[in-house]
């Protein structure tokens, strides 16, 4: 198949996910044809069972194959890996507790998580979530959060980050501007928050702010809708706030991601024409097309390549702000480590383990 250069053009803009421990061939078609700037590994992507040293070194070529079909030097190697549920990882990655239990060790923590994360090659953690557990029913977020009030959570997560970047690992704001207060799960339907403008300046947006003061290199997107700010669209369609608020009012110089543009909240918007166009002349730089929650998933990813594609042609697809799009992941991709896989001593996963350990005793005292 010859695929057109515009279609190409959406691969710099796409993480997208693979379908096991071997590439299959329609990760392999995905990886030639569209050439995505990153990948988005889980569990499935892992020889779970299995003996430290063969599953990493199942993990390394696979990781070897990606690149050869993408045929990219250098990409976004992601994971999703927060601690609690949130581990993707066999034994013996450490398994950090959820983030609420971190509290006075959350740089630690985010030190020795990103070791880890080296060790696997991965350079991008989709961490620290800068949400708050404002919610106490919230099904989705809840501990996964650092505090339950913007002061906690920012000093946290601020710290979490430091932790990541001394260890050379880029991390992820999410999800933004806030999806602690929820009570429905973005996996599975479109939540409905009726907060106003004040209401996220006074809480939701506070972690945002002090990792943008940090320096967050990447932002993501909450698949929520905001209908006191804008009533049509959910945040990763909306100019109003990925625009007005993270560009103009914080003043957000990185790049903006979507979440998993699979997830059921935002699913079937993203295969109407024009979606893609929308999401992107309202700010949204990059993509994640997990290919873990949707079994049609790659005819999905070329739908909204083609969008992508037909959408510049006509001119709906704004040229000056694909070039704006691509020029800042470019430009942090410029300086994103590309790092081989190799194993970690046992004492350092062992001082990792009594670390974890000693989170749980204290997240169990407060």
């Amino acid at each position: 198949m010859v695929v057109s250069e515009d279609l190409q053009r959406f691969g710099n803009h796409l993480i997208v996910g693979i379908c096991g421990t071997v590439l299959s061939d329609d990760d392999k078609r995905i990886l030639s044809e569209l050439k995505p700037v990153g990948v988005i590994f889980f569990a499935k992507n892992f020889l779970d069972g299995q003996p430290y040293e063969v599953w990493l070194e199942s993990f390394q070529k696979l990781n070897q194959q990606i690149r050869e079909y993408a045929e990219r030097d250098s990409m976004f190697i992601t994971l999703d890996h927060e601690g609690g549920r949130v581990v993707r990882t066999p034994l013996p990655i450490t398994r950090f507790p959820y983030a609420l239990l971190l509290g006075g060790y959350a740089r630690q923590v985010g030190k020795a998580t990103a070791l880890e994360l080296k060790s696997l090659g991965i350079n991008l953690s989709w961490s620290p979530v800068a949400d708050i557990f404002s919610h106490p029913q919230n099904p989705i977020i809840g501990p996964r959060a650092f505090g339950r009030t913007p002061e906690t959570t920012a000093e946290a997560v601020c710290a979490y980050y430091r932790g990541l970047q001394e260890e050379g690992i880029l991390g992820c704001a999410k999800h933004f501007p806030g999806h602690g207060d929820t009570s429905k799960d973005s996996h599975l339907e479109l939540p409905i928050l009726n907060l106003s403008l004040e209401d996220l300046s006074i809480r939701e947006v506070i972690p945002f702010k002090a990792l943008i003061s940090e320096g967050i290199p990447v932002i993501m997107t909450a698949h929520i809708l905001f209908p006191q700010i804008d009533s049509h669209v959910p945040a990763t369609l909306s100019p109003a706030i990925l625009k007005e608020i993270l560009r103009d009012e914080l003043g957000f110089r990185g790049v903006v991601v979507s979440d998993d543009l699979d997830m059921k909240a935002v699913s079937d918007m993203f295969i109407q024409r024009g979606t893609v166009a929308r999401a992107v002349n309202a700010g949204c730089d990059l993509f994640i097309i997990s290919r873990n929650l949707n079994s049609v998933s790659i005819e999905r990813t070329y739908q909204m390549a083609e969008d992508f594609a037909d959408s510049l042609r006509t001119g709906s697809l704004d040229e000056l702000v694909v070039v704006a799009a691509r020029e800042r992941i470019a430009k942090l991709l410029a300086v994103t480590p590309q790092y081989s896989i190799q194993a970690l001593d046992k004492d350092i996963l062992e001082r990792h383990a009594e670390l974890a350990i000693a989170c749980c005793f204290q997240g169990n005292r407060e």
